[in-house]
């Protein structure tokens, strides 16, 4: 069931992954990389539900793996993430590397080693090299604290900064936060969950409970995303529920539940849309509206088609209202099209009516893709499903940050 954000439910506040209290976290440099942080704790005071969602890519890293059979319990205590190498199609040796990661964290902090989880980012097909990951893990015990900056610039890549994000609402009478951190800027695509990202709330929340929420905010922020078309073999959101704030257990049948949902939704979409700002060399945001589409099937992709086009993504880092680009699109979504009577919006100009272009509006659309933000709308007039997705631009920004990447 989509949930509506409602602002007036929830309000933002600062902070990141360690605003919800009880939690603590910790980046440190270990020589995963050559000059910046590269290792990072996140740890509950207590054992907390957990939730996650992972890459759908048929190849998927060893922390992945391992993270997939540890959160099957449905409790975790701390997640310990290296950047700069994504363990990933690295073998058996992988497996074992991203077991022991678990392994050290959990000796280190002296909890169980079942609830740790792992996950990885960073270079495809290079072992890790575990005696800085040993070295570094022992370090992090005494780098733990309240105000997390140090984790969110540890788990980045190519990111050109760090993603944070928190909020606030009530719960059973108790003040509940929700914080997050996440890291991404290329192999981003909406396929789940298109990213690294660490999410930590206070409130009590079963297991059950929290994976539906969890579930429902991604697909509306995360997996409405895209910079290149690529889903990494490590996408992993990882969501814990420790109950600090006081509030008694919230579940699906209660009504705030689904004032949490909205919550939990506004701070994935508020990090989703800081990792499509930060594309690899990426200068404009621009939100992708289908509507009238026949169904919600169809109106996602048709947007999704909008969202990936080169064409489109070039022509919006040349300011050039190519409305042919983004037609032609949705034609060749697979979504029912009529073109007679489809109509296109550029940065709140008409561009297309009945399935032909306005000439003498290109200009004020030229004008208005000018700015770092701004919106297409697609009306297909067939139906009343709709959906909205963010994009970027795609310049030669792109293609030297990833022409060179593992050099």
């Amino acid at each position: 069931m989509a949930i509506t954000v409602k602002p007036d439910q929830w309000q933002r506040i600062e902070g990141g992954i360690t605003a919800a209290k009880g939690f603590r976290a910790a980046g440190v440099h270990c020589g995963v990389k050559s000059d910046r942080h590269d290792l990072a704790l996140i740890v509950s005071d207590t054992l907390a539900s957990a939730a996650a969602m992972f890459t759908t890519n048929a190849v998927k890293a060893a922390p992945v793996l391992v993270s997939q059979e540890k959160v099957q319990s449905g409790a975790a205590q701390a997640i310990i993430v290296n950047s700069g190498n994504a363990n990933a199609c690295t073998g058996e040796r992988g497996l074992a590397d991203a077991w022991e990661m678990g392994q050290l964290a959990a000796t280190t902090l002296g909890i169980a080693e079942e609830f740790v989880l792992v996950a990885s980012t960073g270079v495809i097909g290079i072992p890790l090299p575990m005696d800085a990951i040993r070295a570094g893990v022992r370090h992090l015990p005494a780098a733990l604290d309240r105000d997390g900056a140090a984790a969110a610039e540890a788990i980045l890549t190519t990111d050109a900064f760090p993603k944070t994000a928190a909020v606030q609402l009530q719960v059973k009478g108790k003040r509940v936060t929700i914080g997050g951190i996440a890291k991404g800027a290329g192999m981003i695509h909406p396929n789940m969950a298109t990213t690294l990202c660490f999410l930590t709330t206070d409130a009590s929340v079963p297991a059950p409970v929290l994976r539906g929420a969890l579930r429902s905010a991604i697909d509306q922020s995360f997996n409405c995303i895209s910079v290149d078309g690529d889903t990494s073999t490590n996408d992993t959101v990882f969501l814990l529920a420790n109950g600090a704030a006081g509030a008694s257990p919230l579940l699906e049948d209660d009504d705030e539940f689904a004032r949490f949902t909205s919550a939990l939704t506004a701070l994935t979409t508020d990090l989703a849309r800081m990792v499509v700002r930060d594309g690899e060399g990426a200068s404009k945001l621009v939100s992708i509206t289908l509507r009238g589409a026949r169904t919600p099937g169809d109106a996602r992709r048709a947007a999704q088609a909008v969202m990936t086009s080169p064409l489109v993504k070039t022509a919006i880092y040349g300011g050039e209202p190519n409305w042919g680009r983004v037609l032609a699109a949705v034609g060749r979504s697979g979504a029912a099209v009529a073109s007679d009577v489809a109509e296109i919006w550029i940065g709140g100009v008409q561009v297309v009516r009945h399935g032909a272009g306005i000439p003498d509006e290109l200009p004020a659309a030229a004008e208005a893709m000018k700015q770092p933000e701004y919106e297409i709308v697609v009306d297909l007039h067939l139906g009343e499903a709709s959906f909205t997705g963010w994009t970027c631009d795609l310049n030669e920004g792109y293609v030297k940050i990833n022409a060179g990447y593992m050099t």
